[in-house]
C-alpha cells in the first residue's frame, strides 16, 4: 500500500525553510522521501521541480533531474501533466514506484512507451532494483467517487466534408453525487472494442469463455481482455515476455520493437499486431495476461459550466480512427461513445479535479484562452462561467482548426458570446483555407502588441491541446512576444514566462 507522508499545509505559520525542514523531519520519521532534506541543525530551502513542464522533451527533463534522488528522476520521466489518469500526480507516481508501493511502470498514459522505457531504465540503475510485477489496478486514488452516469448522446460537431469527427458528449449527473468546476476533467471507464477482443482471442487460439485469473480476479477471457487489461496499448513488459518465448529470428524483431528502432517490424503495435506478426511466439496464457497493464480510464477536459448546465457535464471528444501496421485502429473511449454506447445507458465515471487550471479568483482579471480543435473544450466552460458570474474581466479566445466551413465547432455559441459582450476578442486560424497554413501561434504573433498589453494589465493566459506540437509552439510564440514587446533578451523573456507560470497566470491543460 502507498505510504502517505504528513506534510504541513502551505498556510501553516512557518517560513518556507522551516516548513521544508519539518516536512523532511516527518518524512524521516515515516521512512519516506519527500525530496526535502532530512532533519539537520540548520533549515534547508524548499525543493523545486524545474522539469515539471510538459513543454520540455523527456531528455531535457531527465537532465534537469539527473542529480536528484530516485523518486525525483522517476517523476521527471512522467509526462508532467498531472492529468490523474494513473491515479497519482507525477510526483506521487514517482514516489510510489521508488518506494515499491506501485509496481506498474506503464500507467502514464500521455507518456506512453517513452515514459515506461525511461522508468525501466531508471529502476534498473537503482541499487537492488527488482523486476517489478504488474498489477491490474485501474486508477482509484483514495477519495475518488466513482459513479454510474447516464449517457445522453454524442452529437457530431463538424460539418459535412470535414476530415474530422468531433462529438459533443453529454452525461446526466443527476443522483451521482458528482460535481465539478470549470477546468476539471471527466474520467470514463470504457471497454475495449469487442471485435478487437475477439480477434486477439482467435489469434491466441484460446476459448473465449475460458476462466482466467489476474490478481485474484476470476473472469472469462473475453471479459478480462475487454474490461480489465489493456490490449490496445500493451506496455514493454508484453514484448519482454514474448522475447522470452521467441526463437532467435523473432527475438531480434521483438527487440527492435522494444528499443523503438527505426527498422522495427511494427510501429506502436497493439497486442493483435504482435500476435499476428509473430505467430510462432505464444507465451503461456497466464504469463501473457500477467504482463498486460491495467486498462486505465480515459480523461477529457470538461466543456461546460455547472452554472449553465445544472446536473449535466459536457465533453468535446475527437473520435480517433487511423491506420497503423496495415490495420484500422481506433480510440477506445471515443469510438465507444460515438458508435457502440446507446443513449440512456450508464457508464462508470468520475471527476478529476484540476491541478493548476482554474479561472482567476479575481473576476476583473482579463483572460486569454488558446485552444485549437478539441482544445476549445475548457474554454467553452470558461466562457459559460464568466457569463454566468457576470465577470467584468475581458476575455480573448484564439481558436483554430482545418477549415472554417466544416470545423468551426461551437460557432453559434462563440458568436453569441461575442454578441453579448462576454467574448471581447476572437482570433481564428483555419490552417487549410489558404495558400499558407496559419495556426493559433501565428495569430498570437500578429496580435503581439495587444497580447502584451493584456499581460501588463494582469491577464491570465490558458492553453489547451496537443502538448508535443501546439503547446510547444504557443510557448515559443509567447516568449517571442514577451521579448519583442517587452524589450527583453531571450533569457529575460524566458524568466518572465516562468514567473507567469509560478504566479498561476500561465496555465496549460495539454495532452
Amino acid at each position: 500500500m502507498t505510504v502517505y507522508i504528513p506534510k504541513l499545509p502551505d498556510e501553516a505559520p512557518f517560513s518556507p525553510s522551516q516548513r521544508a525542514w519539518l516536512n523532511g523531519y516527518f518524512a524521516g520519521m515515516m521512512g519516506g522521501d519527500t525530496g526535502e532534506a532530512a532533519p539537520v541543525a540548520a533549515p534547508v530551502v524548499e525543493e523545486d521541480f524545474p522539469w515539471h513542464d510538459p513543454a520540455f522533451d523527456l531528455d531535457e527533463r531527465l537532465a534537469l533531474a539527473k542529480d536528484r534522488a530516485l523518486p525525483r528522476r522517476l517523476m521527471a520521466a512522467m509526462a508532467q501533466l498531472d492529468c490523474g489518469q494513473c491515479g497519482y500526480l507525477c510526483q506521487t507516481y514517482g514516489e510510489a514506484i521508488a518506494s515499491g508501493a506501485e509496481k506498474s511502470l506503464g500507467k502514464c498514459v500521455p507518456g506512453g512507451k517513452e515514459t515506461s522505457k525511461a522508468l525501466r531504465a531508471l529502476m534498473s540503475e537503482a541499487p537492488s532494483a527488482a523486476a517489478p510485477a504488474i498489477k491490474a489496478e485501474a486508477a482509484h486514488p483514495p477519495g475518488r467517487l466513482i459513479a454510474e452516469a447516464v449517457f445522453k448522446g454524442a452529437t457530431p460537431l463538424n460539418g459535412a466534408g470535414s476530415a474530422k469527427d468531433t462529438r459533443h458528449v453529454v452525461f446526466d449527473l443527476s443522483g451521482t453525487g458528482l460535481d465539478y468546476r470549470p477546468g476539471d476533467a471527466f474520467g470514463l471507464y470504457a471497454p475495449i472494442d469487442p471485435e478487437l477482443v475477439a480477434s486477439v482471442v482467435a489469434a491466441l487460439g484460446a476459448d473465449p469463455a475460458q476462466a482466467v485469473e489476474r490478481d485474484g480476479r476470476h473472469l472469462p477471457l473475453t471479459e478480462m481482455l475487454g474490461t480489465v487489461l489493456d490490449i490496445a496499448r500493451p506496455g514493454d513488459s508484453v514484448v519482454e515476455t514474448m522475447i522470452k518465448h521467441a526463437t532467435a529470428v523473432d527475438r531480434e524483431g521483438l527487440a527492435k520493437i522494444l528499443d523503438g528502432a527505426a527498422d522495427a517490424p511494427l510501429a506502436d503495435p497493439d497486442l493483435l499486431d504482435l500476435l499476428r506478426r509473430f505467430p510462432a511466439v505464444r507465451p503461456p496464457l497466464d504469463e501473457l495476461l500477467a504482463s498486460l497493464e491495467a486498462l486505465q480510464p480515459r480523461l477529457y477536459s470538461i466543456a461546460s459550466s455547472p452554472r449553465a448546465h445544472q446536473g449535466e457535464v459536457h465533453l468535446t471528444i475527437g473520435v480517433v480512427r487511423y491506420k497503423r501496421n496495415d490495420r484500422a485502429r481506433q480510440g477506445v473511449a471515443s469510438t465507444f461513445l460515438a458508435e457502440r454506447h446507446p443513449p440512456g445507458a450508464t457508464l462508470r465515471c468520475f471527476v478529476q479535479p484540476a491541478h493548476g487550471f482554474r479561472l482567476p479568483e479575481d473576476l476583473s482579471k482579463p483572460v486569454i484562452m488558446i485552444g485549437p480543435g478539441t482544445g476549445i473544450a475548457p474554454f467553452r466552460a470558461f466562457l459559460e462561467e464568466r457569463c454566468a458570474t457576470q465577470a467584468p474581466g475581458k476575455n480573448w479566445l484564439f481558436f483554430g482548426d482545418q477549415h472554417e466551413a466544416y470545423d468551426f465547432i461551437y460557432r453559434d455559441e462563440i458568436e453569441a458570446f461575442q454578441a453579448d459582450g462576454t467574448l471581447t476578442r476572437l482570433d481564428l486560424a483555419f490552417s487549410r483555407d489558404g495558400a499558407r497554413k496559419v495556426y493559433v501561434q501565428d495569430r498570437m504573433r500578429e496580435a503581439g502588441a495587444e497580447l502584451w498589453a493584456w499581460l501588463k494589465e494582469g491577464a491570465h493566459i490558458y492553453v489547451c491541446g496537443d502538448a508535443s506540437r501546439m503547446a510547444r509552439d504557443v510557448d515559443t510564440a509567447l516568449r517571442e512576444i514577451v521579448a519583442v514587446q517587452g524589450g527583453m533578451d531571450e533569457a529575460a523573456a524566458k524568466a518572465f514566462v516562468q514567473k507567469l507560470a509560478a504566479d498561476k497566470r500561465y496555465q496549460r491543460d495539454v495532452y
